[in-house]
């Protein structure tokens, strides 16, 4: 039998793997926010946890705009004013999707967005409803912080794989803080657009936004649950 050190190893082993397996399986895309701030400070602790992400030779190609209040209104407004449609949009820095989707993804794709819309009560056909539940993630969908997310232009793709590991990492700090987020391709191509509101210079390149708060459970699309693919689908086990 195991001492009684031991069994206590043992089973605060298992509970910190129990804290990091929830932070981790409870992380998902939050579309609705209540609008309870989230305190500076708390932003801060996430983001200094998140900085230990890895990063090829230690390089840190993060960098990191966070809005709340006023300078957030403001980029909102600079989107949605803009005038361009979400269909319409250039995709001119960098191209987040393939050109023409294939299987298995193209079936996912689908499945989430159905799944999405079915929670929305919006139709195949209703595109204006598409189009406005697709600008909310230009207002954080209500969240009280939004992040804007930039890399130097100059690195390389390997810089873009670390920069996706500081992004999981904040989204993982911020649910060991009861926060939840969405990360949000959608504000790259309007680069143009929030570049003069934040001040981003042009050798940084806008990799996306990311929604930070307190989710509204009483809306419908947080009833969201995404599938994932079984194990053996994606792992090769070589002996």
């Amino acid at each position: 039998m195991l001492a009684s050190n031991e069994r206590k190893k043992v089973a605060d082993q298992q509970d910190r793997t129990a804290v990091v397996d929830e932070a981790i399986t409870s992380r998902r895309s939050v579309r609705a926010f209540l609008p309870d701030p989230v305190d500076e400070a708390t932003i801060g602790d996430i983001l200094r946890v998140a900085a230990r992400a890895p990063s090829g030779t230690n390089m840190q190609p993060w960098k990191v705009y966070v809005t709340t209040g006023k300078a957030k209104e403001r980029l909102s407004e600079a989107i949605l004013s803009s005038g361009i449609r979400a269909e319409k949009v250039e995709w001119d820095e960098y191209k987040y999707y393939p050109d023409k989707f294939f299987e298995p993804y193209l079936s996912r794709r689908r499945a989430i967005g159905y799944a999405l819309y079915g929670l929305l009560g919006i139709g195949r056909r209703e595109v204006e409803r598409m189009r406005a539940q697709h600008d909310r993630n230009f207002i954080f969908f209500d969240a009280p912080v939004g992040m804007i997310f930039t890399i130097d232009r100059r690195l390389n793709k390997g810089s873009w794989v670390d920069y996706g590991m500081f992004l999981q990492s904040i989204m993982i700090a911020a649910r060991a803080r009861g926060l939840h987020t969405c990360p949000q391709a959608a504000f790259a191509p309007y680069h143009r657009f929030i570049r003069p509101v934040l001040g981003i210079p042009e050798e940084e390149v806008v990799v996306c936004g990311m929604a930070l708060g307190y989710e509204d459970t009483s809306k419908p699309e947080n009833r969201l649950r995404s599938e994932r693919a079984p194990l053996e689908e994606f792992v090769s086990f070589l002996r």
